[in-house]
This record gives C-alpha cells, structure tokens and sequence, in this order.
C-alpha cells in the first residue's frame, strides 16, 4: 500500500520505520524542514531502539522519503495517518490547533482526486472527537461525505517511547474505529501480518481505549509506589511482595473485576481496605490515592441512588441484597447502603434476593444486618413477582435467570435501573425505560 504519515514525531517516525518492513510505501510530511531532511536522509528525528537501522534501510530500499508538499503526499499514497500532537489546553482539554489544520489540509488534497482515500487520526484525542469535530472539517475540506471515495478511522496507538519500534510488531491487539466498511478493510490490509487480534469497534470506543489505557497504567504506578511506600515503613521490600502479587494472573493481573457495575462490599474488601489505610496512618505514610478508594465507592453508591430517585418518590422493586450473588452475606453490602437510603429518604421498597432468608441468617451477618435494616422481614419478598407488584422502578444488584424474566415479563411501562448489566434484560427492555449505572 501507498501510506503517508503526517507529523514526524514518536508515534510518527515509528511508523516511517516500520510500515515499510511490511511492504508498504511511505511518505512523511511534517512542516519541520530539518525532520524532512533527517527523514530523506536516513536518519531518524527521534532517540529510539533500532529505528536508526529501519529508517535508513526503507530510504536506501526507496520505500520512505519526506516531504513538506500535503498535496503531493495525498495525491500519491491511498491512506493518510494523522499522526500530530494534541498537547494540553490550560484545562487539561487535547489541544487540537494542528489535528484541525492537517485534516483541512489533508481534505483539500483529496478534493482533487477521483479515487478513494482513507483518512487516519492517531492522536490522542476525547470520545467524540473523530465523528463530532472531525467529520465535519474532513467533509467541508473534500468536498464529499464519508462514505464517498472517502473512509475516516481512529486508530489508537499503544507506542512506548524507549520500546516503541518493538511495540509496533508485537501488539496486543490492533484496535480500529471506522465510519465505513472501507475504512476498516484498509486498516486491516495496512498491518497485515502483525500479531495480535484486530479488533473493530466505533470511533468513540476506540478513542476512549485508548484514554482509559494510559489512566490505568498512572493508576497502577500509583498503587505500586503507594503500597510499595508503606511496606518499606513496615520494613519489607515492597519490589518483592509485588512480584508475588503479579504471580497470579487469575485475579491480580487479569480480567477480574475490570467489568463496570455496582461498589465493592462484603467481609472483605471495605475491611482490609480500612486496614491498610490505619496501617498507613500508624506509619505516616501518604497515601492519597489508596485513601481515596473508600470515597470513591461511596460516592458510585451515591450516584445509584440519584439514579433511581431522579423522578421523585417512587415505589422500588430491589433485587439482591447480599454483596454478591450466590450468598447471604450482607455485611458492608453497597445493596444494603443503597435500601437504607432509599428507606431513610422516604421510599417505598420491596425486596427479593433469593439466597436472603431471614430464618438462616447467623452470627455477624444477622448482627449486621439487624442494626442496619432492622424490619428486613416486612420488606423481602418470597417471590420476583411480589417484589414487583405496583413497582414503578425495578433495580437489579444481582438476580438469577428465573428472577431477570419475571422483571422481563413485568417491564413495560417501568423504569429499570441496571446495576450488574444483564445482557438479557438489557436486550428485552424495549417497552421500559432502561438505565445502566455505567451504560
């Protein structure tokens, strides 16, 4: 294929290096005439492992040269990757001064061609941005509509400056938003013969991955240099107890608990969590990320409850009780939080967990939950269908498969507020008013 790149910097100069070595030709613009000139001159604008060797092997191989002239670079390549940088407004909003002029520019070149382009933003930018801000500028600058010899993706990239030429041929996955089919044909043309899965989605999902992605990697330096900071004070290697905390990759590092619901409750988690916050306070240790957690929780059980209270008064259909499915145990349940908030704000709640007998409640648990919801008994119900007579609003913690199609059958004309995303409630709520708490 015939690319070219425009804006030679990191992500843009990995790219000049590497697309190449999958037998594509390659252009890189860039308004920078030293840039152009390292780029023409095999040598690369940027510090990075081995990209010095694949920059001067593409030119002498006359697959990569540069340019300044857009019309040239559009008039003679089939995709276009926008590749400048969107750097912080004062409000921490992507500038996107230079995004804007490389798409007008870029649109103008195509106005003159007959055949099709595809047009690729690689840059950091908010949810939205490629449909809403973009499409318009790409469309007006063309001269024709997407969809019309004229395909727009966002591409996130996942390049890390020091192992970036690595990260281009040994990717996770390769993620794609497109407008059209052509769009997506193209980008799985362009890195064919890449490892990893091809993923496709919208352009406001890719744009979001790849935000989410950089938050959680500062999240989890945070949380290693905080916990690391307190076992030093305790007298442990902290670089030693996060080796074994790596080591399992069924909870630790994995998918576990990265799917978005309802807070965290039960024995446990609100428990050590207090724990290691007094630990750290007995240590005089700060620790404002781990400190905010519980804050945090808190305030998503808040934010359920403005949720189902936004239309004022109104009777309550609750499933689940407990922490979790598959138990009884209500201690520190964010459900339990949630009733008594809806209780103590006047409402009228029925309740049905099927796992909730008050009869077998023992111990700690009918200790906790006699103190915090001491008449249980007058508002669980045997039934799903008890629970949900005369319930204007039906709000699902947990449920199982026999409690989610009595809410089915019973939804239309009621609002459901979803705390655990049950695909199938989701997909049969047509005659309801549906809600996620995250979706």
């Amino acid at each position: 294929m015939k690319i070219s790149v425009f804006g030679l910097g990191y992500v843009g100069a990995v790219s000049c290096a590497c697309l190449p070595e999958l037998g594509h030709e390659v252009i890189g613009v860039d308004t920078n005439p030293l840039k152009v000139k390292m780029i023409n001159d095999g040598q690369s604008p940027v510090v990075e492992e081995g990209i010095n060797e694949l920059i001067s092997a593409a030119v002498h191989a006359g697959k990569l040269h540069a340019t300044d002239d857009v019309a040239f670079a559009v008039s003679n390549s089939d995709i276009s990757l926008i590749s400048v940088a969107t750097p912080s407004n004062p409000n921490y909003t992507p500038n996107l001064t230079a995004v804007d002029a490389v798409v007008r520019s870029i649109g103008a070149a195509i106005r003159k061609k007959d055949t099709h382009h595809t047009v690729v933003l690689r840059s950091t930018v908010q949810p939205g941005t490629t449909e809403d801000r973009i499409v318009p500028i790409l469309e007006e600058a063309a001269g024709r509509k997407v969809g019309d010899r004229l395909s727009l993706v966002f591409n996130p990239e996942f390049l890390r400056e020091g192992t970036s030429v690595k990260d281009f041929h040994n990717p996770p996955q390769t993620v794609m938003g497109s407008l059209d089919e052509a769009g997506y044909v193209a980008m799985e043309k362009m890195y064919n013969g890449l490892p990893g899965v091809f993923v496709r989605t919208s352009c406001r999902v890719a744009e979001s991955v790849k935000y989410l992605c950089n938050v959680f990697h500062a999240l989890k330096i945070v949380f290693a240099n905080e916990a690391g900071s307190v076992l030093k004070a305790c007298g442990l290697d902290g670089r030693e107890v996060m080796k074994i905390f790596c080591q399992d990759t069924q909870l630790n590092i994995s998918t576990a608990y990265m799917r978005p619901g309802f807070a965290f409750g039960g024995s446990c988690l609100p428990k050590e969590v207090k724990g290691f916050l007094t630990l750290a306070r007995e240590k005089d240790v700060p620790i404002p990320a781990l400190s905010a957690l519980l804050d945090s929780n808190e305030a998503h059980t808040a934010r359920a409850f403005n949720m189902i209270a936004r239309d004022g008064r109104r009777k309550v259909a609750l499933f689940g009780l407990a922490f979790k499915p598959g138990t009884d145990d209500m201690r520190d349940s964010p459900l339990v939080t949630l009733a008594e908030r809806l209780l103590g704000k006047g409402f009228e709640l029925s309740i049905y967990d099927n796992f909730v007998k008050i009869s077998r409640l023992l111990g700690k648990n009918k200790e906790f939950i006699d103190r915090e919801i001491p008449h249980l008994d007058r508002l669980l119900t045997e039934t799903p269908e008890a629970a949900l007579r005369d319930a204007e609003v039906i709000v699902i913690g947990h449920a199982d498969a026999a409690a989610r199609q009595s809410i089915i059958a019973h939804a239309a004309g009621r609002r459901i507020v979803d705390l655990s995303g049950y695909a199938d409630v989701r997909s049969a709520a047509n005659a309801a008013e549906y809600e996620g708490i995250c979706w």
